[in-house]
């Protein structure tokens, strides 16, 4: 018998996700009659904005569903720009905006147009998959810094500079962080900036989470924070955002990327027609009213979440070999988990819990999909309705306490 070939192509060593693994073992345990809580979603609930849904249907009636420039309808641009300017608190003109399919996609293009093979990117340890994936699809090497619950999960700026090398390319960096819900101070984004600049790195930003953010933290853009003292320098944060999760648009596939480099500004524009031709005309549309809208429906959603993530975290509090941490932004409680849990409940480690877990319908992720460092822990999501959470964190209690 002839021996089996090996593997040879890029995507045969990339990763497809335990959280996805995990959401089709719930959807079939739900097919087959059982209730499931989907704590292992990103996706929130809501319905986007009144206006954003009458922003769809008006530009389908009036034709607007034919090719749209690459970059982005130029309206969505200057709007885009306008907000940056005003919110982000950042230098950014139409020009510097690039319309992408959400933000994993701005994700994939930004290291597909940043990196060349080997080119080493530092991260944060436990991480959204996709980022350290999408590195490695670029020919890029990602490069762990290990986050501590001690530290309340702090991305160590002094921990950052002991991984560089002659190979690091750039900085990555998540705030709200996700899994962790983490956010990062202004002081720590200072920190990591000075590091960048003085060792002439790229930066790059996911500001996903931005609008997801509870009292009295405050989200910071790190190119706000650039100066003018090297303004070429300064070209070097790349800053990526999304409408999934401010404004509920997580099927409409809308992110976009803020660079003022104009290699990347040549690179781009090649990368999106190779990729989309384009995003969703109607759903570019229905960005253009969310931006544009009075915040009152993000205000309305941060409230929500504020409620289900206090449900949440206090059910999860007190159970002997459990240990959440608070979020400040994002709608996901990350915990740490020991081997009394393990014990306690029969299984061998968190990703063991995890699917004992999807076993009875309750949607979890395991640390291990976030990282290397993070096989003790679990992350739970409430970004499902609030009935769903509060109902759902009360048999989740108990089950973990056994």
């Amino acid at each position: 018998m002839a021996p089996t070939p090996k593997h040879t192509h890029k995507l045969d060593h990339i990763s497809l996700g335990k959280i996805v693994q995990i959401r089709e073992r719930l959807l079939k345990t739900q097919a087959a009659g059982t209730k499931v809580f989907r704590f292992e979603s990103g996706d929130p609930d809501f319905s986007p904005a009144s206006s954003v849904l009458k922003a769809i249907s008006d530009a389908a009636a009036a034709g607007k569903t034919h090719y749209i420039p690459n970059n982005g309808i130029p309206e969505l641009r200057k709007a885009l720009a306008e907000k940056v300017v005003k919110k982000n608190k950042f230098a950014a003109v139409a020009d510097d905006i690039f319309v992408t399919n959400g933000a994993m996609h701005a994700l994939y293009v930004t290291f597909y147009c940043l990196l060349e093979e080997g080119d080493e990117v530092i991260v944060p340890d436990p991480m959204w998959t996709e980022v350290v994936e999408n590195i490695r699809l670029a020919g890029g090497t990602p490069v762990p810094v290990v986050l501590k619950a001690a530290e309340d999960f702090e991305y160590s700026p002094a921990a950052i500079e002991a991984k560089i090398t002659p190979r690091t390319k750039a900085i990555f960096l998540n705030t709200p962080h996700n899994p962790t819900g983490a956010l990062l101070s202004k002081e720590t984004l200072q920190k990591i900036l000075e590091i960048a600049k003085a060792r002439n790195l790229w930066i790059v930003s996911d500001e996903a989470y931005e609008d997801v953010l509870y009292a009295p933290y405050e989200h910071h853009s790190i190119a706000s924070m650039a100066g003018d003292s090297q303004p070429d320098w300064a070209k070097k944060i790349i800053s990526i955002f999304s409408f999934s999760k401010s404004h509920a648009m997580s099927g409409l596939r809308t992110g976009y990327i803020v660079t003022r480099d104009p290699v990347l500004q040549e690179r781009l524009p090649k990368i999106l027609r190779c990729t989309i031709n384009g995003v969703n005309s109607l759903a570019q549309w229905a960005a253009l009213a969310a931006v544009q809208g009075d915040g009152s429906h993000l205000e309305m959603m941060r409230k929500e979440y504020r409620v289900r993530r206090d449900i949440q975290f206090e059910a999860l509090q007190g159970i002997p070999g459990l240990k959440p941490f608070l979020p400040r932004g994002s709608f996901f409680t990350w915990a740490e988990t020991t081997p009394e849990l393990y014990q306690r409940l029969g299984v061998k480690d968190a990703d063991g819990l995890s699917n004992k877990l999807a076993e009875v319908g309750m949607g979890s992720s395991p640390g291990d999909a976030f990282g290397l460092s993070c096989a003790d822990a679990i992350r739970f999501s409430f970004s499902c309705s609030t009935q769903m959470v509060r109902e759902g964190s009360s048999v989740l209690r108990k089950i973990l306490l056994g």
